[in-house]
Order: structure tokens, then sequence, then C-alpha cells
């Protein structure tokens, strides 16, 4: 594990506590400021992450599922491609004392998905995939698609501020976009059909 950024965990059980991380090509950790306007906005929202069930999708560390983990969600699903993330996120989960409210899926996004079309559905998803590769929109469809989201979710979605902002699927609703540096954060939620 080569360390690149300091990330720490900002709030709850396992607050201060530094993760491990890595450098490489299309690897940046959600800056701890970042992360923490998120976090302020999922509060104003959903009132915190007490009960809440996560998906962390291109987990990358882990770093956003751990927070919310230690700010009270009871369980965390995270997906990744790659081994080295494999790795981390489950040295980071064992490291904060959260491993047992963990699963971790080694495959593509898409793949895991599929694979969990049906199932139980999350309350917060986070969705950081590689910047200018157009995967934000197709993930979203794959949620809804897949009714992989509660009534009231969440999705937390991150992109590069140069790419246009995505087009919700039919189902998903735009609620908030803010701009912090290079990043984008835009948050959807499901468009109450009844």
């Amino acid at each position: 594990m080569q360390n690149g950024v300091t990330v720490r965990i900002i709030s709850g059980s396992a607050r201060g506590r530094k993760l491990g991380s890595f450098s490489g090509q299309g690897i940046r950790p959600t800056p701890d400021r970042v992360r923490e306007a998120v976090f302020s906005m999922l509060f104003s929202r959903l009132g915190g992450c007490d009960g809440a069930r996560v998906l962390d999708l291109f987990a990358g560390s882990g770093a956003m599922s751990l927070e919310a983990l230690s700010r009270g969600a009871v369980h965390a699903t995270l997906v990744d491609q790659d081994r080295k993330a494999e790795r981390l996120i489950r040295a980071n989960l064992e490291h904060c004392q959260l491993a047992d409210r963990a699963r971790i899926l080694r495959r593509p996004v898409a793949a895991a998905l599929d694979e969990m079309r049906g199932g139980n559905p999350f309350t917060i998803v986070f969705l950081d995939p590689p910047y200018s590769r157009n995967l934000v929109e197709p993930t979203l469809a794959a949620l809804i698609a897949g009714r992989l989201l509660e009534k009231n979710a969440i999705v937390v979605a991150e992109s590069d501020r140069q790419d246009q902002p995505c087009i919700p699927p039919e189902g998903l609703e735009r609620i908030e976009e803010r701009l912090f540096g290079r990043t984008r954060i835009e948050l959807f939620q499901p468009l109450d059909v009844t």
C-alpha cells in the first residue's frame, strides 16, 4: 500500500483514524473537506446515517462508506474491481473495527449491480467513477432498473466539474449540486411515483 493523500475518519465511532490510501493513475481519494460537506448534506436531508444501508460503487479506499459506518450506518457493500482496492478496503475496515458490518465485492460495478437486482434496497449510495468516462448516467439507470434504492434514498455522485452534469434517468431527480475545486457533487433521490 502506497500512501498518497492523508485521509481520516471525520466523525463517529472511528473518528480521527487514519485510512490507508494509494496513489496512481485515476486514484483520487475524496478530500476530507468534500467528505465533510457531503455528510453535512446527507444530515440535512436524512438526519444522519443511523440505521442506513450503504452502497459504495467504485469504492477506492472505502473512505465514504467507512465514514458512514462510523456515523451509525448498519451495513455497507463496497464494490471495486481493483485487487489493490479490495486489499486496501479490507485493511481500512479492520483498522477502524468496522469489518463486521461490511461486504466487499471485487468485480465491475455493472456486474455487481446486475447481481444485486431486486435485493435489499439501499439508503445511501456513493458513486465515484473514474472521471471523464461517462459512467454516472448508466450507473444511475442500473440502480433504478435494479430497484436498489429505498423510497427516500440519496445517491451521491462525484464527477469532474469539466464533465457535463448528468441527466438523471426516469424515476430519479437531482436534488442538489455543488462544486468543490475540480469536483462536482450531485445528489439524486427517487421520484415518489405512488
